[in-house]
């Protein structure tokens, strides 16, 4: 495939706090000096009330690791407190609701006042420093209020994703202890109705210590009331004081729980520390966004995941943006959704995950071209590697061939953007991660953890600890212990393959799960995605391994096509050799099954597990579907492979 570098525009490059030059040199005093570069960053981006007495501590054998150690800061304070002299009356959150003609504004003023009033209503209710609190809400201006409230008295807040089950639920909270659950009547998005409260009240069957329900009311549904238990949102604010003084937190205490799904075995509830996870937070979302004073940022993310943590919440408020929160789906009403909300909003910076992307692609320009886009800087793209056929569309189609990508690779557990591209600094290369963010040291290595030659595929691991690094697996060190660092020891297992290039840019080939050995070769499974997408018919496409006598495995492609085309045998045979001349004779597909879709999760990422279960024909038992957006999608793949 073509692997053409696209340059910055020099507009941008002029106006970046990163260029060419100043990266090599932060990027080195990162790596040479951390104390002094972390304490610099540390200084510049938080306010503390009192300061740290030593930068850092511990290391991946010990894994006691502890940033900015006695610093004493408050996130909410962060956040809101310290912008009121220069920017009450800013908005920090734009709202825009699934219904197009449903729209709100908290400035910072506003959003002060909200989160004091609910921080009381909390510790009304006997919160205190370290209870745990599930917030299970959909993405309106409360679920901010929320976590910013708990913050603020040092209660540890739980996100769960609106749209996970009532058993989802019921697993988080009895696993964090959560002592409270801040829910709504309903969710809307899509145009269709969620029944949070009632999910909740079947999740709560099963979690006798909760023993308060705050219920926003966003439909004014009628909904199930326990008198003794449930509470208004509204009505709990109007007995609630006016001030509320942030509790002064340890650098080193808990700042929040957010479960991660792994392919087996019980969700992970990832525990962020404070003063470390926000410096992270904040200094990635400055730099890698090249945010600007007066930007409007839109990160697309729910907030039930990291990415709506870090990049549209945490971010953007301790960098005193104004955020802009989104309820909808990007196509409802129609697949012009997403760029009616830019031009609405005059949107400067947009973040969005590749999977929307092919979406929308999948759909035609046309609903682009109803909109102009032109307030648009910077794009950018997080959850999965972007393939450079996606890239291209979304630079060339989206962007107008003026907007760098900034092509972004991270994890829960890392707390904010590890490797990306630096808008001003990067020369982009469509589907490639680029460049480690400062004090980030990556590594490519074999199964004995020996580093790889360039332009190899191996596990990526990072060497050295950085500030936004998980604390610990709640409740579970151990796990902890043996998830990350035992099979590689004194290094940070990502789970993820890559390679990098002879420039030294690095490329996301998928979890190390999805690489495929096939007569002894390695080969990920975004490569093979990459080449298939980039055929002219292709919509998107997901690829698994399946079990063979001889091969070992062989690659089973499942393939969705674009609007209008119809499956047959030669657009088959023109990927089985497309695949052969764009990676080699030894990437020979298998098998292809055509998919009218594929099986995701609702923040949009592709169920894997499902697909090898279907490829490997292990259809009796496909495990917990309870995540996915449509269950019906993988009824459909069933079918077909039973014919």
């Amino acid at each position: 495939m073509e692997n053409k570098i696209r340059e910055v525009p020099a507009q941008l490059a002029s106006s970046a706090y990163i260029n060419k030059e100043n990266y090599q040199t932060l990027y080195k005093q990162s790596i040479d000096n951390p104390d002094l570069f972390w304490a610099e960053q540390a200084s510049q981006f938080i306010t503390w009330f009192s300061p740290w007495k030593t930068v850092q501590s511990g290391d991946f054998k010990t894994l006691d690791i502890r940033w900015f150690i006695d610093g004493k800061l408050n996130a909410s304070y962060n956040c809101i407190d310290r912008h009121l002299k220069e920017r009450k009356d800013q908005i920090a959150i734009l709202w825009q609701g699934d219904n197009p003609n449903e729209s709100s504004t908290l400035t910072y003023q506003q959003l002060y006042e909200k989160v004091c009033h609910f921080a009381n209503v909390l510790k009304n209710l006997g919160i205190k420093k370290g209870d745990r609190i599930c917030i299970y809400l959909p993405m309106i201006p409360e679920i901010a209020i929320a976590m910013l409230a708990c913050t603020r008295i040092g209660a540890i807040h739980s996100v769960v994703f609106s749209a996970f089950s009532p058993d989802s639920l019921s697993a988080r909270i009895l696993d964090a202890d959560c002592r409270l659950l801040i829910t709504a009547d309903e969710g809307v998005r899509g145009g269709k109705k969620n029944p949070l409260k009632s999910h909740a009240d079947k999740a709560l069957e099963k979690c006798p210590n909760v023993k308060h329900v705050i219920v926003v009311k966003r439909t004014g549904t009628a909904i199930p009331w326990n008198q003794k238990r449930d509470l208004w949102y509204h009505e709990e604010l109007e007995n609630a004081d006016a001030e509320c003084t942030p509790e002064k937190m340890d650098s080193d205490d808990p700042l929040f729980i957010l479960y991660t799904s792994g392919s087996t075995g019980s969700p992970k509830g990832i525990l962020h520390s404070t003063g470390g996870y926000l410096v992270y937070a904040a200094m990635t979302h400055k730099f890698v966004f090249n945010y600007q004073p007066g930007d409007i940022y839109w990160c697309t993310a729910d907030i039930g995941w990291i990415t709506g943590h870090s990049y549209v919440i945490y971010g953007p408020l301790l960098n005193g943006a104004t955020t802009l929160l989104f309820e909808g789906v990007p196509h409802y009403p129609t697949f012009a959704r997403f760029w009616e909300i830019v031009d609405q909003y005059k949107v400067n910076i947009f973040y969005t995950a590749p999977t929307a992307i092919r979406a929308l692609h999948k759909e035609g320009d046309q609903w682009v071209k109803k909109t102009s886009r032109k307030s648009l800087k910077i794009l950018g793209t997080v959850g999965e590697p972007i393939n450079p056929d996606a890239w291209e569309w979304y630079y060339r189609v989206i962007g107008n061939e003026h907007c760098p990508i900034v092509d972004t690779w991270w994890q829960t557990e890392t707390g904010g953007i590890m490797i990306t591209p630096f808008p001003g600094a990067t020369p982009l290369k469509p589907g490639s991660v680029s460049w480690p963010f400062f004090g980030v040291l990556p590594l490519v290595v074999d199964e004995q953890g020996n580093p790889v030659e360039d332009g190899k595929v191996g596990k990526l691991i990072i060497k050295k600890p950085w500030p936004g690094l998980m604390k610990t697996i709640y409740g579970d060190q151990q796990r902890f212990k043996e998830t990350y660092f035992k099979e590689i020891p004194g290094n940070y297992l990502t789970g993820d393959g890559a390679d990098r290039d002879k420039e030294g840019y690095f490329w996301i080939v998928g979890r190390n799960d999805d690489v495929i050995k096939v007569s002894g070769h390695r080969i990920g499974s975004g490569e093979l995605e990459a080449v298939l997408n980039s055929h002219a018919s292709v919509a998107e496409s997901a690829v698994v391994g399946a079990p063979d006598e001889i091969k070992g495995n062989i690659i089973y492609a499942f393939v969705t096509l674009k609007s209008g085309i119809q499956p047959n045998d030669q657009l088959k045979k023109e990927l089985i050799q497309l695949i052969k001349d764009e990676i080699g004779p030894h990437a020979i597909i298998g098998t292809i099954q055509w998919a009218k879709d594929l099986p995701k999760t609702r923040s949009g990422k592709i169920m894997r597990r499902l697909l090898r279960k279907i490829a490997c024909n292990e259809l009796t038992d496909l495990g917990d579907t309870s995540t996915l957006a449509d269950p019906g999608v993988v009824d459909d793949l069933v079918g077909e492979r039973k014919k």
